[in-house]
């Protein structure tokens, strides 16, 4: 026989049966008799999730699945507590998993959670405090009829864990508007909370700076309270805060009294995530026991969308700023809009 034709034969072989082989998958089947093939990316809280070329991320009931299989290694939490990497066959309705050390049998409703082989379990992962950073920057101008000039930065580092947060953080603003400022803002704060039990947390905070356009040569409000959550989901939450404070707002103008006294601290913060994009608001409200009528009411909204990368991120916003008894020739209300270029890293 011909070399070169000998040659053809073996590949037309190898090739068919490469076509014939089933390419490899995890394999999730279900007691309706339905067969999902795909990539196991976790089990957890009841779930099986499958990511899939034709439909994407599937979840399923756990109490559903009557057999799991995958093709290559994965970390697996039993329900007694016991972690095995390895791979997931199922035979008979008995669920094995082998690994380097050996081989654990059991069944669907044994696995408590699955997730990447040589990855942390995320109960673990869930407990343990990280840090979180953030910055955002926005720089606007204008020339011709008018010149105007805008620079505004923060900064917000978190500290969170799964049962309290800690957050540092800063902000500057500053507008010129043919050579006048219009804003000149700066401010720092702490901010701590703790949730003792459920969804009820106590806090503490702290927020001082200055605003010379409106005359305040130093500004500061200490605060300390109780939260409770309204709404406390992973991708929801709405927390209410009341507590007592203490103001204080030393004015540039010497006609123009000084507060200090203390009063009350009222908040709310709502949190939503909608698929890759967040929408935060936040209000508080700190009136003075000395005069009822002298408070303080700051609120901000934003949407942050995604750019480039997960790093980056744009917001949009609105921010007011009232007080009900300003520096003399000083307007009760402050609106800013804002359109922020943002940077998160851990």
């Amino acid at each position: 026989m011909n070399k070169s034709l000998l040659q053809r034969g073996v590949l037309s072989v190898v090739f068919a049966a490469l076509l014939a082989a089933p390419l490899s998958a995890d394999v999730v089947e279900t007691k309706n008799g339905a067969r999902i093939i795909g990539k196991v990316t976790k089990i957890d809280a009841g779930s099986v999730t499958v990511a899939t070329d034709y439909a994407g991320a599937v979840t399923i009931k756990q109490s559903e699945v009557t057999a799991i299989s995958t093709d290559a290694p994965v970390a697996v939490r039993l329900t007694s507590g016991t972690r095995i990497d390895g791979k997931v066959a199922t035979t008979g309705g008995a669920v094995q998993i082998t690994g380097a050390d050996g081989a654990i049998t059991t069944s669907v409703d044994k696995v408590a959670a699955s997730w990447a082989a040589g990855g942390k379990d995320p109960a673990v992962a869930a407990l343990e405090r990280g840090w979180a950073y953030e910055a955002a920057v926005d720089v606007s101008g204008k020339s011709g009829n008018k010149e105007q000039l805008g620079t505004g930065f923060s900064v917000r580092a978190t500290l969170a864990g799964s049962q309290d947060t800690l957050q540092f953080y800063t902000a500057y603003d500053r507008q010129v508007s043919d050579g006048k400022k219009s804003a000149d803002q700066f401010k720092a704060g702490v901010d701590y909370a703790n949730n003792f039990s459920g969804r009820k947390s106590w806090y503490v905070r702290n927020e001082g700076g200055f605003d010379r356009v409106k005359d305040i040569d130093l500004y500061d409000v200490a605060a300390s309270g109780l939260g409770y959550d309204l709404i406390k989901e992973p991708k929801q939450a709405l927390t209410t805060r009341a507590g007592l404070s203490f103001r204080y707002a030393g004015y540039k103008n010497p006609g123009t009294a000084a507060v200090k006294s203390a009063g009350l601290d009222v908040g709310i913060a709502h949190r939503l995530q909608l698929g890759n994009s967040l929408l935060v608001n936040r209000l508080a409200y700190d009136p003075t026991f000395d005069d009822f009528g002298n408070f303080v009411l700051t609120h901000e909204s934003s949407l942050e969308l995604p750019v480039a990368s997960g790093q980056w991120k744009i917001r949009f916003g609105v921010a007011n700023d009232y007080n009900s008894k300003p520096g003399r020739g000083v307007e009760r209300l402050d609106t800013t809009y804002f359109t922020r270029l943002v940077l998160n890293w851990r």
